[in-house]
């Protein structure tokens, strides 16, 4: 296995070798092959995401796996010129007529390690940028979400060469050996403590990593905000994938006075958008269910006031104590705690006394507010009066900070995240920089505010 796995990156670094600059023409025709394959096959994708968690909305996985793909192609495509040129850099006065340039060079071997909550989207996203930046891909998919990733190992070698892009199925051992390359850079797609040890064996390639991890992402419901609509908002949130995406809001702060109105307003939002199972999704896993269950007794056992709608509907655990499982840990469930709290600086105060979130949602109109947020808090991202929808904006980065990840990528975030943007100097015909060179006369000390 590891012959196997070293013998396919040779390959791929020996084939980067003899092209190391694909033309625009070449990374355009290979992301109209990754669009062509997704469009083709989309009732496999349908069924074998559904296969793997067992029950899944279709609309759901129309929306975010395979028109989410389909997008981002269309939207680098269109751009890939522009990014692709060299960009004019600032030149010092003392150094004209030079001319300097920063032009994005490919890395090479790109890998690439996806998750199993959106198996087909998080596997394509990132090689949507490294195909724009110009490398060639290794994918390891994650064996939770095995149909999937059985498809992509099908599918991807009838749209390209080994040496473009290849699939690599397996499990723990596999995915070891796979983080272990001395790949050119590498993605990982997973929770906090797997991130570290892929960020651990890396490390001893001097191999630079991009760490889309996770984390508890709040929602603060601020006094000025229409319950309703943030109510909305957040169940729409929670509930997308049943709760298994990595920026689902994990817990809602309020000011207590405004509790039980948040409560009635959350619980009408769930009623409303999952009145039944139709579009429902299930936990990847029969073991993934026995933990979100265990964080539901616990709470339950401890006291908490449950209000469950459904076996497939969020579930509100009231005013949990900080020592609960459910508020330690990220949920990646249908569990949703709403807390009371005495006002607005309690609420950034609790959230900057934990983990810095993959992503912070707040619900207020107030500039000052807003304001506040943005100064005084650090997340992957700050979204206001609405939940997820900011990772379907192309030309915003996404990532993490601190616990929850490191490094961005989309749109052209990604594009320079798998590129060397290197520097290029351009001396003219006739340079000034001999004025510059021994033996240095009294007058160009003075000149350069130096004598």
């Amino acid at each position: 296995m590891q012959r196997d796995l070293a013998g396919i990156f040779h390959a791929q670094q020996d084939a980067f070798t003899q092209a190391p600059f694909p033309s625009l023409t070449t990374r355009r025709e290979r992301l109209g092959r990754l669009a062509r394959m997704t469009k083709r096959h989309q009732r496999d994708i349908v069924r074998a995401i559904q296969t793997d968690f067992g029950q899944r909305s279709e609309t759901e996985i129309r929306l975010t796996e395979i028109s989410a793909v389909l997008q981002a192609i269309t939207y680098t495509r269109r751009r890939l010129w522009h990014w692709m040129r060299p960009q004019r850099a600032g030149m010092p006065w003392r150094l004209l007529p030079a001319k300097a340039r920063i032009a994005p060079q490919p890395l090479g071997v790109v890998g690439v390690m996806a998750p199993w909550n959106y198996p087909w989207s998080l596997a394509l996203m990132p090689v949507i940028d490294a195909f724009a930046a110009g490398n060639v891909v290794m994918l390891k998919p994650s064996e939770y979400a095995s149909h999937t990733s059985a498809l992509l190992a099908k599918l991807i070698p009838q749209y390209f060469t080994e040496e473009e892009f290849s699939v690599i199925e397996g499990g723990v051992d596999v995915a070891e050996v796979f983080s272990a390359l001395p790949f050119d850079h590498l993605l990982f797609t997973g929770s906090t403590q797997v991130g570290r040890r892929v960020a651990l064996a890396a490390a001893a390639n001097l191999t630079p990593v991009t760490l889309e991890l996770g984390g508890k992402s709040p929602a603060i419901v601020a006094a000025d905000a229409d319950l309703e609509h943030a109510a909305a908002a957040i169940v729409f949130g929670k509930g997308m994938n049943a709760g298994q995406t990595c920026i689902a809001p994990d817990y809602v702060l309020v000011e207590s006075r405004h509790l039980e109105a948040m409560i009635k307003a959350l619980t009408q939002a769930i009623a409303h958008q999952r009145p039944n199972d139709k579009e429902a999704t299930s936990a990847i896993s029969e073991r993934h269910q026995r933990r979100i269950d265990s964080l539901l007794n616990e709470a339950r056992d401890h006291g908490c006031r449950i209000i469950d709608s459904g076996a497939h509907a969020p579930v509100l655990i009231i005013d949990p104590t900080q020592d609960l499982a459910v508020m330690r840990e990220e949920i990646f469930g249908r569990c949703l705690p709403v807390i009371g709290v005495k006002g607005f600086d309690d609420a950034i105060g609790y959230v900057n006394a934990r983990a810095h979130p993959l992503a912070l949602y707040a619900f207020t109109n107030d500039k000052t507010l807003q304001s506040t947020l943005r100064q005084r808090t650090r997340s992957g991202a700050l979204v206001f009066n609405e939940t997820l929808l900011h990772h379907s904006v192309p030309s915003l980065p996404f990532g993490g900070v601190g616990e929850s990840g490191m490094g961005t990528y989309h749109g052209r975030h990604g594009f320079e995240r798998f590129s060397h943007l290197r520097g290029i100097f351009y001396q003219a015909k006739k340079p000034t920089s001999r004025l510059l060179r021994p033996p240095y006369h009294r007058w160009l000390l003075k000149l350069l505010g130096l004598g």
